[in-house]
């Protein structure tokens, strides 16, 4: 297996149909394996070996796909960087990784200059329209020389380092291999229905492996890619009716603002057939709301992260039932997906009975060859030949799983287990609000107690008695908040998209040598 066949396979089979479409530019996989071959032949002139890094810094674009394939073509390993850090995290992630080679669009072309400090390079290319800054190589140039034959590495060989965090401490590199990347986007073409005349609209960031992993199962059947530069409620929606996308894929963040939205129903969604969502837990107020309002898009979650090449669950679009004997696993994350073993185990990583509460455990043929060059958080996190996520789950007895919540989203108020999941669905569930997150805040009495930050739709009225008396009607007391924060402004959000809970604890946790009391 290599990722390179996925191109291959795109250009052989599908060499004349539209592979990429941006801002109105399309191109054919003859074209794009054209282009993508140069490039690699460019990289190796630049003195690129095999093995060597390549960063990538960049908004989703067709340059930024043809790229990815290119660094692989050329026998390089690539290393995406995450377009909502800061100088500052994206320098470490260079210094950790040493590329050699940084690939920037017009949107970072400055922060590159300032990058180029941390790490010795034997290029700046530029990946985005028009000329080349003056320092920088131009893409669009190396895209156009001569192709080579395909150098890639296969199998087991590192084929990407995928940088997760950067919200508490220092990134770490989770080491995907071409077999990882092959087979887990075998599942997403198995499981999620590509197919080669799929029109998917790519709105997670490609530095995502929401992104990435989508991105490369489509190339292998030949379908067509169109991106839009970064998520916008407005954009996403222009896009799928001027392309008649009929897939789509949302982290539930970027559906609530799209539904939120005052252009929503001033686009024709109806090309729309499939929509997967995922990186987040997905409020089932939420998801109901959607299946009404969009009665045409088959749902289907899949589950996953970075360590296992994204997909570890997936809950098909026949279990997403308002009513009847299956409504209850809309609530789940899914089943174990093809090829992936899953068990909930106890801190010492022993299964426990169906309906407890434990981590989820995986293994199979995506989880990752490890952190690069941190061999002791890779000893933490494969154990017994077990990735061990940190997400706390139950499994009921046909094998769909509940997440609860992260590990270290769990509150822990006088003794009491609090999963802020649990408290948040709740919240959710009330028509005025908009966005919420539930974190614990130190407290003398309790230890930690249950705190909700709460912003209201537009328009609508909201304050922290109302919420409050709305949660005691819908869970236990103790789970119910102690103390609630309105926000007016949207809160802080993930390169992923999920809600960045790390900087609302922070602000909390102030004074405090630990986040947990």
């Amino acid at each position: 297996m290599k990722l390179t066949q996925a191109l291959t396979s795109a250009v052989q089979l599908r060499k004349d149909n539209v592979g990429t479409i941006h801002v109105g530019r399309s191109r054919t996989w003859k074209e794009i394996g054209h282009r993508v071959a140069g490039a690699a032949g460019g990289f190796r002139r630049l003195g690129v070996k095999g093995g060597d890094r390549i960063a990538i810094l960049a908004f989703n674009s067709d340059l930024y796909i043809e790229a990815f394939y290119s660094i692989a073509w050329a026998g390089a390993v690539a290393v995406p960087l995450n377009t909502r850090w800061a100088a500052a995290e994206n320098a470490y992630v260079l210094r950790d990784s040493e590329p050699v080679v940084l690939l920037v669009d017009d949107a970072f072309a400055a922060m590159a200059v300032e990058l180029r400090a941390s790490q010795p390079l034997a290029a700046l290319v530029y990946v985005g329209e028009g000329r080349a800054p003056e320092g920088m190589l131009s893409y669009a140039a190396l895209a156009e020389e001569d192709p080579v034959e395909d150098m890639s590495g296969a199998d087991n060989e590192l084929a990407g380092i995928f940088y997760t965090g950067g919200t508490t401490g220092f990134p770490k590199g989770v080491m995907l291999s071409h077999a990882n990347i092959i087979y887990e986007s075998l599942v997403w073409i198995y499981s999620l229905n590509f197919r080669e005349d799929t029109r998917y609209l790519h709105s997670a960031a490609l530095f995502h492996l929401a992104g990435t992993s989508p991105m490369v199962a489509l190339t292998l059947v030949g379908g067509t890619h169109v991106t839009i530069s970064r998520f916008e409620p407005e954009a996403a929606m222009k896009a799928i009716a001027a392309h008649k996308v009929d897939y789509c894929l949302f982290v539930p963040t970027m559906l609530n603002m799209m539904l939120n939205h005052s252009s929503f129903g001033q686009y024709d969604l109806s090309s729309v057939k499939d929509c997967e969502y995922g990186a987040s837990p997905m409020p089932d107020a939420l998801l109901v709301k959607l299946m009404k309002v969009l009665p045409g898009w088959r749902f289907h979650q899949g589950y996953g992260m970075t360590e296992c090449a994204a997909l570890a669950t997936i809950l098909p679009w026949k279990y997403h039932a308002l009513e009847g004997p299956v409504a209850e696993k809309r609530k789940s994350a899914g089943r174990a997906a093809p090829g992936v073993e899953l068990r909930i185990v106890d801190d010492a990583g022993k299964e426990l009975p169906r309906g407890s509460v434990g981590e989820i455990a995986i293994r199979g043929s995506g989880v990752m060859l490890g952190y690069w060059r941190k061999p002791e958080e890779t000893a933490r996190a494969l154990r017994g030949g077990w990735l061990h996520t940190g997400d706390c789950a139950w499994m009921d007895e046909d094998g769909f799983v509940y997440i609860v919540d992260r590990l270290k989203d769990m509150i822990v108020s006088g003794g009491e287990n609090v999963y802020s999941g649990e408290v948040e669905n709740a919240i959710f569930q009330h028509e005025n609000v908009r966005e919420c997150a539930v974190i614990a805040v130190p407290d003398p009495h309790w230890g930690e107690a249950v705190h909700a930050i709460v912003v209201p739709k537009e328009g609508r009225a909201l304050v922290p008695e109302m919420v409050i008396a709305h949660c005691r009607t819908l869970i236990a007391g103790y789970k119910c908040p102690r103390s609630v924060e309105i926000r007016l402004d949207p809160l802080p959000l993930t390169g992923s998209g999920k809600i960045m809970k790390s900087a609302l604890r922070e602000e909390k946790w102030r004074g405090y040598s630990r986040s947990v009391n």
